[in-house]
C-alpha cells in the first residue's frame, strides 16, 4: 500500500534516525558508545545529534519524493544545503563538537535515493543504490560550496591538506564556483585518503557489498544487535584501514590497527571468551594518545549499513 509522499519521508527519517541511535548505542572498540565516553564528546552528544538531524533527513527524503514526482530534477536536490543545514541543526543541539559529519554526507544521498524509490515499506537495495548514484553524479559547485561550509561548522580533526582546493584555503570557494567544480569532482580529489569520499564517488561499495551484508547476516542469526553490529565493524576495519586513522597518524598505523581487528575476528570476536578478552585489550588501546587511533569512519560506514538495513524493513 502507498504511502502519502510526506508520510514516507517521515517514514524514511525515522529509519535513518533509528539507524544513528543504534550505531552509537553499540560498544565498538575506540568510539564512543553508551559505556564509554570520550573526553568531551559523550554518548548523549550523539542522542541529540540524531534528534538534530531528523528534520534534514524528511527535507532529504521529500527532496527524493519530489523528484521522483517530476516536480523537480536531481540536480535540484541541492544536496549540499541539505548537508550543510543539517551539521548546523547538530552543532546547535550539542556541545560535543564533530559527532556525524561523516554520517551525514553519507545519509544524505541515501535519503534522497529512498524518496525516489516507489512507496513501499520494504525499499529494494539494488534500485536505492542506483537512486544514490544518480544523486551523488548530479551534485553541483554550489553543493560542494555548501559542504565546505558545513565542515567549518563542524570543525572535523585529521583534515589535513588536500592537493587541490583545500578546505583550509580561502580562495577555495571561490574557484569551486568560478571553475564549476562539482562536489562529485571535490570528492574524486579526496577519495584517495578519504573512505567517505570514496564511498560517494564510487557508489557506496564498503556499504553496499561488505558492511550491509555481512550486518545482514548476523542480524539474521538472532541475538544480540549490538554484537551483530561489533562483529560487523570489526570485518570492515580488518578489510578496510580506517582512513580517519591514517589521516591523524599514518597509513602504516592504519593498517596495523586493521590487522589487529582482523586477528580479533579470528578468535571468534565478541562470540568466544578469548576474542572478548582480546577486544576489551584492543579497545584499551585504541583509546590511548587521545584517541588517535579512533577508527571514526569505520562507525560512520556502519552507521549507513544500519540505515540499510531498517530502510529494508529491519526493526530491533
Amino acid at each position: 500500500m502507498s504511502k502519502h509522499p510526506f508520510e514516507k519521508a517521515v517514514q524514511i527519517s525515522k529509519c535513518l534516525e533509528l539507524a544513528i541511535l543504534l550505531e552509537a548505542g553499540a560498544h565498538k572498540p575506540g568510539n564512543v558508545s553508551v559505556v564509554t565516553n570520550f573526553e568531551n564528546t559523550r554518548y548523549e552528544h550523539f542522542l541529540a545529534s540524531a534528534v538534530a538531524a531528523s528534520s534534514s533527513l524528511e527535507y532529504a527524503a521529500r527532496q527524493g519524493v519530489a523528484v521522483r514526482e517530476k516536480r523537480i530534477c536531481v540536480a535540484d536536490v541541492a544536496a549540499g544545503k541539505i548537508i550543510k543545514a543539517c551539521v548546523a541543526d547538530i552543532d546547535s543541539w550539542q556541545h560535543g563538537g564533530n559527532t556525524l559529519l561523516g554520517t551525514v554526507i553519507l545519509f544524505v544521498p541515501i535519503a534522497v535515493a529512498a524518496g525516489m524509490a516507489p512507496n513501499d515499506d520494504h525499499l529494494d537495495t539494488s534500485e536505492l543504490r542506483e537512486n544514490v548514484k544518480l544523486v551523488v553524479e548530479s551534485t553541483t559547485p554550489e553543493d560542494a560550496v555548501n559542504v565546505y561550509e558545513a565542515m567549518k561548522i563542524a570543525k572535523p580533526s585529521g583534515l589535513g591538506k588536500a592537493p587541490r582546493l583545500d578546505i583550509n584555503d580561502p580562495s577555495s570557494m571561490r574557484r569551486i564556483l568560478e571553475e564549476r567544480v562539482t562536489l562529485f569532482q571535490v570528492f574524486q580529489i579526496a577519495e584517495e585518503y578519504d573512505a567517505i569520499c570514496s564511498e560517494w564517488v564510487n557508489n557506496y561499495p564498503i556499504t553496499f557489498d561488505l558492511a550491509y551484508p555481512f550486518l545482514a547476516k548476523q542480524i539474521d542469526k538472532g541475538g544480540d544487535l549490538s554484537q551483530a553490529i561489533l562483529h560487523t565493524f570489526l570485518k570492515v576495519l580488518a578489510v578496510c584501514p580506517d582512513t580517519f586513522i591514517a589521516r591523524k597518524t599514518s597509513l602504516e598505523k592504519a593498517k596495523e590497527v586493521s590487522v589487529e581487528a582482523g586477528k580479533i575476528l579470528r578468535l571468534g570476536g565478541p562470540e568466544t571468551p578469548k576474542g572478548k578478552q582480546q577486544l576489551t585489550e584492543f579497545d584499551t588501546k585504541l583509546r590511548r594518545s587521545n584517541n588517535l587511533l579512533n577508527p571514526g569512519t569505520t562507525a560512520d560506514i556502519m552507521a549507513a549499513a544500519l540505515a540499510l538495513c531498517t530502510l529494508s524493513g529491519y526493526r530491533p
